[in-house]
């Protein structure tokens, strides 16, 4: 049936579906078009609906991305008309994420590959563009890592098993006699996506997909894929949640935090979670990518002036001091600040709910 609409594109503060849409487009892509529709900047994307999955598993992989293909491309191409950035091109390449959302909560039932459009050509563009070649190769490294984990069953099968990645990690830190991830410099990087590759090759008999295109439609079907793997269909038999649901995926222009001075990554809420006061507070990153807030490998700053100095006293730092170290985002980035104050408002009158944000700054640009 060619009438069947399969992509619900976002973007821009317009969107096709909407947040009532969980059963057609899941959690995840129905509150995406939602933000869109009450104006929070949100990176633009499409939704393939949970209905897909259902033919996935009755049709086959071939006969989906056939019925998929002419609004998949769309989609696309309405991603590059919003970013001005194009799908698998050579100077300016758009680099996407995709990620599973089913309409009940499945945590940790699927993976999201970040970075995908990145190979040899794009790491180069990315790194010209953005001036930070160790950026470029970090998240060319995260794909492939990613991309092996989740779309070419690289995991480690049982406990005992280890990350092959994650063992050419700790091979290379040694090697270089550091301790840190981040200790390795941007050749340490080159070579890992190199070793990255050569154990794909060996495991699976296969050369890692080249080819933008390939990757997407790789990634799109492992996220159908993982509906019906053990872990999904023990978690749906414990909580209940009817096999035929399905899950949909959410494909969403990258944004980076880790750009250099004028970008940062934070989370955020709306109130105080321990005390309940209503206060807004979080923290957040400068030149840094999302996990790099949780991970505890460098300290976050606060996002409000309020918040930074109740944290100086608790630490028993002076007001000086504070203030060139550890300055608050309220202080740094003012304009950015007050979007994101106004944006914390705005969702929790909305949802009447307390929120939890996570946000990402690029190039001054929330």
């Amino acid at each position: 049936m060619a009438d069947v609409k399969r992509v619900y594109t976002f973007g821009n503060k317009e969107a096709e579906g909407n947040g009532k849409m969980r059963e057609l487009l899941g959690g995840k892509g129905a509150n995406l078009a939602e933000m869109n529709l009450i104006g929070i900047p949100v990176p633009p994307g499409f939704t393939i609906t949970t209905d897909v999955c259902t033919e996935y598993y009755a049709q086959g992989k071939e006969k989906v991305i056939e019925l998929l293909r002419p609004e998949v491309e769309a989609a696309m191409k309405n991603i590059e008309n919003l970013t001005g950035r194009k799908f698998g091109d050579h100077n300016l390449p758009l680099l996407v994420s995709v990620r599973s959302g089913a309409r009940a909560s499945m945590p940790g039932m699927m993976d999201t590959i970040l970075n995908l459009g990145m190979n040899d050509e794009a790491v180069e563009a990315v790194s010209k563009l953005s001036g930070n070649p160790r950026f470029a190769w970090d998240s060319y490294r995260r794909f492939v890592q990613m991309y092996g984990d989740v779309v070419l069953d690289m995991k480690p099968v049982s406990k005992e098993d280890h990350d092959p990645f994650e063992v050419l990690i700790e091979a290379q830190k040694q090697k270089r006699g550091v301790k840190a991830d981040t200790d390795l410099t941007t050749d340490d990087l080159k070579e890992l996506v190199a070793n990255f590759k050569k154990a794909i090759k060996e495991q699976t008999g296969k050369e890692f997909p080249t080819n933008p295109w390939d990757q997407l439609w790789g990634a799109i079907c492992a996220v159908f894929g993982s509906w019906m793997n053990e872990r999904a269909i023990l978690y749906r038999k414990l909580n209940n949640i009817p096999e035929e649901w399905g899950t949909a995926v959410s494909v969403q222009a990258m944004v980076f935090g880790n750009m250099g001075d004028n970008s940062a990554t934070g989370v955020a809420f709306s109130r105080d979670a321990a005390t309940g006061e209503n206060i807004f507070n979080g923290e957040y990153l400068i030149n840094a990518q999302g996990e790099d807030v949780v991970a505890g490998i460098r300290t976050p700053q606060q996002i409000t002036i309020e918040g930074s100095r109740r944290w100086a006293k608790a630490q028993n730092i002076s007001e000086e001091e504070r203030a060139s170290k550890f300055p608050s985002l309220e202080e740094v980035m003012p304009t950015v600040y007050a979007e994101l104050n106004e944006i914390q408002n705005h969702l929790e009158v909305y949802f009447k709910d307390m929120q939890d944000i996570e946000f990402t700054i690029q190039d001054g640009k929330l």
